[in-house]
């Protein structure tokens, strides 16, 4: 199962930073060009991400902010998390129980 989320870049990157981010964690990831949320005239790079190998959403998504820090001059003025597929349930193991005498 993979945690999907997406990070927004306060603005666009270069192609040179776009590999350091994918040196740093961020390879699975699609970059794509979009606009700020709060100001649609101000062009930004966001980054989609599946990620299938963290252990939890949460892991994933430090593990992202983590990567982005390598870039100077970059924040995260925007993070999208979709609602993510449940956890498979886990049932417990049977017991064999003795028939009483």
């Amino acid at each position: 199962m993979g945690y999907n989320f997406s990070l927004v870049l306060n603005r666009e990157i270069t192609d040179s930073e776009s590999q350091t981010l994918k040196q740093s964690g961020c390879s699975q990831a699609a970059f794509t060009t979009d606009s700020l949320p709060t100001d649609a005239s101000v062009p930004v790079t966001r980054l989609d991400f599946d990620d299938t190998v963290s252990p939890t959403l949460a892991a994933a998504i430090e593990a992202a902010l983590e990567a982005v820090k390598t870039v100077p001059d970059i924040t995260v003025p925007g993070l999208t998390v979709p609602a993510q597929p449940a956890e498979p349930v886990q049932q417990p193991e049977p017991v064999a129980v003795a028939a009483a005498d």
